[in-house]
Protein backbone atom coordinates (compact mmCIF):
# COMPACT_ATOMS: atom_id res chain seq x y z
CA UNK A 1 0.00 0.00 0.00
CA UNK A 2 2.13 2.87 -1.21
CA UNK A 3 2.38 5.68 1.42
CA UNK A 4 1.49 3.10 4.36
CA UNK A 5 4.09 3.42 7.64
CA UNK A 6 5.86 0.65 8.64
CA UNK A 7 7.41 0.40 12.30
CA UNK A 8 9.63 -1.66 13.91
CA UNK A 9 8.52 -3.17 17.14
CA UNK A 10 10.85 -4.10 19.54
CA UNK A 11 10.17 -6.49 23.09
CA UNK A 12 12.36 -5.89 25.84
CA UNK A 13 11.67 -7.11 29.29
CA UNK A 14 10.20 -4.77 31.67
CA UNK A 15 12.83 -4.32 34.33
CA UNK A 16 13.60 -1.81 37.55
CA UNK A 17 17.26 -0.76 37.95
CA UNK A 18 19.14 -0.79 41.28
CA UNK A 19 17.04 2.42 42.57
CA UNK A 20 13.57 0.49 41.53
CA UNK A 21 13.36 3.17 38.27
CA UNK A 22 11.90 1.34 35.41
CA UNK A 23 14.43 0.34 32.79
CA UNK A 24 12.89 -1.78 29.87
CA UNK A 25 16.28 -3.34 29.67
CA UNK A 26 18.07 -5.12 26.89
CA UNK A 27 16.26 -5.83 23.40
CA UNK A 28 14.67 -9.08 23.23
CA UNK A 29 13.58 -9.36 19.83
CA UNK A 30 12.77 -6.82 16.85
CA UNK A 31 10.49 -7.15 13.86
CA UNK A 32 9.35 -5.13 11.14
CA UNK A 33 5.69 -4.66 10.54
CA UNK A 34 3.26 -3.51 7.43
CA UNK A 35 -0.26 -2.63 7.50
CA UNK A 36 -2.43 -5.68 6.90
CA UNK A 37 -5.51 -3.29 5.86
CA UNK A 38 -7.23 -4.78 8.67
CA UNK A 39 -9.00 -3.17 12.43
CA UNK A 40 -7.56 -5.19 15.07
CA UNK A 41 -9.38 -5.99 17.98
CA UNK A 42 -8.03 -3.00 19.96
CA UNK A 43 -10.14 -0.83 16.85
CA UNK A 44 -6.27 0.34 15.52
CA UNK A 45 -4.83 -0.76 12.32
CA UNK A 46 -3.27 -4.19 12.42
CA UNK A 47 0.39 -4.37 11.11
CA UNK A 48 1.99 -7.49 10.76
CA UNK A 49 5.39 -9.29 9.74
CA UNK A 50 8.33 -11.64 11.09
CA UNK A 51 6.50 -13.59 13.26
CA UNK A 52 4.67 -10.32 15.00
CA UNK A 53 1.46 -8.49 14.96
CA UNK A 54 0.57 -5.80 16.59
CA UNK A 55 -1.97 -3.07 16.87
CA UNK A 56 -0.79 0.32 16.51
CA UNK A 57 -2.11 3.96 17.45
CA UNK A 58 -0.93 6.03 14.49
CA UNK A 59 -1.36 9.14 16.37
CA UNK A 60 1.13 8.36 19.05
CA UNK A 61 2.94 4.93 18.06
CA UNK A 62 1.89 3.53 21.17
CA UNK A 63 1.28 -0.58 20.68
CA UNK A 64 -2.15 -1.18 21.84
CA UNK A 65 -2.12 -4.59 21.20
CA UNK A 66 0.74 -7.29 20.31
CA UNK A 67 1.23 -11.19 19.56
CA UNK A 68 4.37 -12.79 18.80
CA UNK A 69 4.48 -16.00 16.92
CA UNK A 70 1.23 -16.03 17.26
CA UNK A 71 1.19 -16.08 20.93
CA UNK A 72 0.79 -13.35 23.53
CA UNK A 73 3.62 -11.17 25.19
CA UNK A 74 5.33 -12.58 27.68
CA UNK A 75 4.62 -11.66 31.50
CA UNK A 76 6.78 -8.83 32.16
CA UNK A 77 7.88 -7.75 28.17
CA UNK A 78 6.77 -4.64 26.65
CA UNK A 79 6.63 -3.83 22.87
CA UNK A 80 7.53 -0.33 21.53
CA UNK A 81 6.74 1.04 17.93
CA UNK A 82 9.07 2.67 15.89
CA UNK A 83 7.99 4.44 13.21
CA UNK A 84 9.58 3.36 9.77
CA UNK A 85 10.37 5.64 6.63
CA UNK A 86 6.85 5.60 4.87
CA UNK A 87 7.16 3.80 1.19
CA UNK A 88 6.36 5.21 -2.12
Amino acid sequence: MPGDPTYTVVLKPQITDEAGHLDHGTELRRAVVRPTGAEGTSGYPRFAGEGVEADINPENNAVEAVTVDNEELPIGWVAEALPGERRV
